[in-house]
This record gives C-alpha cells, sequence and structure tokens, in this order.
C-alpha cells in the first residue's frame, strides 16, 4: 500500500489506515524501532505481572489467600509430587 508522508508539525507522518490498525492490533500506542532499514511498528506489550497487585487484593478480600501448603514447609522432597 502506498501512503504519503505529510509535515507533521517539525516531524512527518503518516495515515495508517484503520483495518491496518486492526489487523496488527494497534490502538492508542506503539512502539517503533528501525530494523533492516525499515519502520516497524508493534503493539505496546503490557508490562510483566500488571494487574497482579489488584489480583492479589481482590484475592485476599474474597478471603480466599490461604497458604496452599499449609504453615509447615515440607523437609523432604520425596513428599513432593513432580
Amino acid at each position: 500500500m502506498h501512503v504519503t508522508i505529510r509535515p507533521f508539525g517539525n516531524s512527518k507522518g503518516v495515515i495508517i489506515p484503520k483495518p491496518l490498525l486492526a489487523q496488527v492490533g494497534l490502538q492508542d500506542e506503539a512502539d517503533i524501532e528501525v530494523q533492516d532499514g525499515a519502520l516497524v511498528l508493534r503493539p505496546v506489550k503490557a508490562p510483566v505481572r500488571q494487574g497482579w497487585a489488584q489480583a492479589a487484593q481482590a484475592i485476599a478480600a474474597a478471603q480466599e489467600d490461604d497458604q496452599v501448603l499449609g504453615d509447615q514447609p515440607l523437609t523432604d522432597e520425596d513428599e513432593w509430587q513432580w
């Protein structure tokens, strides 16, 4: 697809058609880099563990935060099932 590079303030820009944005999952933000002489746009990856704090708070609020293995640590690895 051919696009026109247009002035945009002190920079330049292109209009990316909505179907192309939807096809690659781009919405409001993107990561951009140069790769082998081409500009590459990618969806922004969510930070690792994003939402974990809220999920832990929800589990605690539901009083479902009991220890899975109990209070006593297992000392003999033979007791573990792999």
